[in-house]
């Protein structure tokens, strides 16, 4: 059949609080325009994030309550790490609270002033986690993933070409190189299987080790056996163990691809590294064996981990992606292409032409949506990558405004209410005004800051 219908059924239901334009109006004024300081139960449609928002399954709420909150040795972290090492052969894997702890034990032990740590394109928390050490960020992605219009498979590659130049260039002061699947920043775009081997061959060649962010490790997977030559008859779960066969390590959100509402780990192969890891982690999360996690979130999980494979679901979460870009595309508003594995990202610089990027297009584009259907969204431009370590502010390499869908949590007839709102929004686009900031905190300002609209 044509229609590819949810793989689940619904046996909870949680009531959404509808609102009127007016309302809205007041409390984005009372949250400075910044859609993170919004009380969620305003909000009609949150596509803010799809970290930790998924809908658990019956099995998730089950195994929960198996959790054994024993300090130390738990059942419940050795059913967590088999779940993991199944996928991911690493040789040590250290729970977090979520996967910005694990970002930041890793480069509080990796990063320090004059390092430079390479990616595909590091997101938000991460590059904060490795400014905050005094290091430097690099984004090394291809010439098509920067062009949101561009048609191809990968555009979350890194280019293998500059990333040797890089690291001739830096030599010792390169503690590792990164690489995240998919590449949330740039459109939630994939990394083929080829890129993710020839990038650990560069880093090992010059003796550097290679991890992986691999929060969206599924849903990259599954992009892998659709494009890539040679993998279409491989199951998901082979393909995600190549992935990481080549790496030294990883980062890892729990609340992405392992349908967790919290959680995350640090994987490591380096005994040594691993080591001072766990003494880190004791200081600032927790026990080794439950690292800020109770018992029976550990347990949601090991069981996410096995949900997350499975192809009907994935075949049906991106389609839904698909579903909503074509429907853009219809009504003219262009969009981050092909779709991509957790969201749909408008290119509101190419929409709004009139807004400046220094006057953020992006968060005027969602400020609108708010006001106009109550939808939350999330800028991702130049409010959150503009301003560079020295203070001085440039425009971001582009101007989205990501819809992160939420796993098994809205339904088509949601999706259709978005598309909706877009037609009508369509009709005002030149009206919008661009935003100046008011008030701004020293590092991974949006999620803090305050803006203005201009005159």
């Amino acid at each position: 059949m044509k229609t590819i219908i949810e793989p689940f059924r619904i046996k909870a239901v949680e009531p959404i609080r509808m609102t009127t334009a007016a309302e809205r109006r007041e409390k984005l004024r009372g949250a400075h325009y910044n859609l993170f300081l919004l009380h969620s139960r305003d909000v009609m449609i949150d596509l803010l994030t799809d970290s930790g928002t998924g809908a658990m399954s019956a099995a998730q709420w089950a195994a929960m309550m198996q959790g054994d909150e024993s300090y130390a040795g738990s059942p419940s972290y050795y059913r967590f790490h088999e779940a993991v090492h199944h996928l991911m052969p690493f040789r040590h894997i250290i729970p977090t609270h979520q996967g910005r702890a694990a970002e930041a034990i890793l480069f509080s032990l990796l990063g320090g002033k004059g390092r430079h740590i390479p990616s595909n394109t590091h997101f938000d928390t991460t590059r904060g986690n490795i400014e905050a050490t005094g290091a430097r960020a690099h984004d090394l992605l291809i010439a098509e993933g920067r062009d949101p219009a561009a048609d191809h498979p990968f555009k979350g590659n890194m280019d293998i070409a500059r990333l040797r130049e890089f690291m001739a260039e830096h030599g010792d002061n390169v503690p590792c190189v990164m690489l995240t699947i998919t590449n949330n920043a740039g459109g939630g775009q994939p990394v083929s299987l080829e890129n993710i081997r020839a990038v650990a061959e560069i880093a090992h060649e010059f003796g550097k080790p290679f991890f992986i962010d691999g929060c969206r490790f599924a849903e990259n997977a599954w992009f892998i056996k659709q494009r890539e030559p040679g993998q279409q008859g491989r199951s998901i779960g082979a393909i995600v163990r190549d992935c990481f066969s080549v790496a030294d390590g990883m980062t890892m959100s729990a609340k992405k691809d392992a349908f967790a509402n919290i959680g995350g780990w640090l994987a490591l192969n380096d005994d040594a590294l691993a080591e001072r890891a766990r003494a880190r982690l004791i200081q600032t999360e927790g026990f080794p064996t439950y690292g800020g996690l109770a018992g029976r979130d550990l347990e949601a999980i090991a069981q996410g981990l096995h949900e997350i494979i499975d192809e009907d679901y994935l075949r049906y979460r991106i389609r839904s992606n698909e579903y909503l870009i074509e429907r853009l595309d219809a009504l003219g508003i262009p969009t981050v292409r092909p779709a991509g594995g957790h969201a749909v990202f408008i290119d509101a610089r190419a929409w709004l032409p009139h807004i400046a990027p220094l006057q953020y297009p992006g968060q005027a584009l969602a400020c609108a949506l708010y006001e106009m259907g109550g939808i939350r969204s999330c800028e991702i431009g130049t409010v959150m990558f503009g301003r560079q370590p020295d203070g001085t502010e440039q425009p971001a390499m582009m101007d989205l405004v990501r819809l992160a869908m939420p796993r098994r949590t809205y339904t088509q007839s949601h999706v259709d209410y978005v598309i909706e709102v877009f037609a009508e929004l369509a009709r005002i686009k030149n009206d919008l005004r661009g935003y100046e900031i008011t008030h701004e905190p020293e590092m991974m300002r949006h999620f803090t800051c305050h803006f203005r609209p201009l005159e």
